[in-house]
């Protein structure tokens, strides 16, 4: 099986914890280390457990402009969107199985399951949780923040060298080019996310619920360990590998005390960690205490996340910088100072300042003009109904009104049925007999 890891130099210790492992128990393994930062002059690729090194610029990444392309990613969204192209890169150079481990990651196990399932699958996953949670924290603490992070740790995958595990290699390649970054608001959490998909997109995954795989503190409400002759157990299964996740933020001690606390074997395990770090160099170049490359500009200064936000999310911007180095402060066109440039002049633009007893003043005036607006409220009200009511007062007296003309038609048309009558006309005659 052909092993690789992602990293830049602050995570150099955990790969080479992990290498060892891998060639401790798969000897006959291939291991790769993607690299994307500055190669240590220290580093030497024959005293180390690696087979070989690559840097971005190795990986024949499908952008037009590479540095651009990483200028746009934070460090942990870089070793993560170049995960995809290493994978296709291995599986066309003629890797059969590719096998990828996080770097905090250690091989307990010759895994020869792994070996196996590969015979008859394509693409092997595993999922954060395998075991229902029963407790209300829990089910946030876990089940919920799988829903926000990913169904499947990508911490592991592995794919095998088959027409249908390359087109999902390049499918997922092809995602992280242009959407890996941590915006969990979005739907994305770098590369990971895009791994709910794969199940329901390509035949051929294998959904590895083994408890002895990608052991971490995020599914130990459901995993006892133990060690019998010096073999470490996990539900009476054998450790494959275990996830040391969140070590270097203080979350692995957080999250261990929470749900590891009564179990000695989990302390056991970490304090072996923390000794192999050390002895590979953790105080070198972990986290507070060595330089990442794709940090900072050339003249030292740290690139922040909005500047690499901003550049991303700006099409004129891309557009604009297209043919240039953003990490090069002085060029023609420098990313560097147009971004501080323009931060000036939004710094610059006054701002509405309110004083303590116009705010007052204020709230006072608003409070005033909301009882004003609820007592025309109910005027207003008021009127309503008594225009209701004098609405059905009109229609009962355009009621009465019509049937009083209808009643004087009537008699109008008697009157002159009377009139022409016989003796109505005998009466008109007398009277002017008699002169009247």
């Amino acid at each position: 099986m052909h092993f690789y890891t992602s990293i830049n130099s602050n995570y150099l210790p955990k790969a080479r914890v992990l290498a060892e492992s891998v060639k401790k128990y798969c000897p006959q393994s291939r291991f790769s280390l993607v690299f994307a930062d500055e190669i240590p002059e220290e580093f030497h690729l024959e005293n180390e457990n690696f087979d070989e090194i690559l840097l971005p610029e190795d990986l024949g990444i499908p952008v037009t402009n590479l540095k651009l392309w990483i200028f746009e990613h934070t460090v942990v969204e870089l070793c993560t969107a170049i995960k995809g192209q290493a994978l296709v890169k291995f599986l066309e150079e003629g890797s059969e199985k590719v096998v990828y481990l996080d770097p905090d990651i250690a091989v307990f196990d010759d895994l020869k399951d792994l070996d196996g399932l590969l015979e008859t699958n394509d693409i092997v996953v595993t999922p954060h949780q395998t075991i229902p949670e029963t407790e209300h924290q829990d089910i946030i603490n876990n089940e919920i923040c799988s829903l926000k992070h990913g169904i499947y740790n990508f911490g592991f995958y592995a794919v095998k060298n088959s027409e249908n595990g390359l087109r999902y290699a390049h499918w997922w390649r092809d995602r992280l080019v242009d959407f890996c970054y941590d915006d969990i608001p979005g739907g994305l959490f770098t590369d990971q996310r895009w791994g709910d998909l794969a199940p329901a997109m390509f035949e051929g995954v294998c959904i590895w619920k083994d408890p002895g795989c990608n052991v971490s503190t995020w599914n130990l409400t459901n995993r006892s360990i133990t060690r019998r002759d010096g073999i470490y157990y996990v539900n009476g299964s054998k450790l494959k590998f275990y996830h040391f996740s969140g070590f270097d933020s203080g979350a692995q001690k957080i999250m261990l005390d929470l749900y590891g606390k009564d179990n000695p074997y989990l302390y056991e395990l970490r304090q072996w960690y923390i000794d192999q770090q050390e002895k590979d160099g953790q105080k070198t170049y972990g986290i507070g205490f060595g330089r990442s490359k794709y940090n900072y500009y050339d003249n030292g200064e740290p690139v922040s996340t909005e500047e690499r936000r901003l550049m991303r999310s700006r099409m004129d911007l891309l557009e604009y910088f297209a043919e240039t180095d953003p990490y090069i402060v002085e060029q023609e066109r420098s990313y560097y100072y147009w971004y501080r440039h323009e931060m000036q002049l939004e710094q610059n633009i006054p701002k509405l300042v309110v004083k303590k007893e116009d705010f007052e003043s204020l709230t006072s005036q608003k409070e005033l003009l909301e009882q004003e607006t609820l007592r025309l409220q109910q005027e207003a009200a008021e009127c309503h109904q008594t225009l209701q009511s004098l609405t059905e007062v009109l229609r009962k007296t355009d009621g009465e009104f019509g049937k009083l003309q209808n009643r004087f038609r009537e008699l109008q048309q008697e009157l002159e049925s009377i009139k022409n009558s016989r003796v109505w006309r005998f009466r008109t005659k007398v009277l002017k007999i008699l002169g009247r």
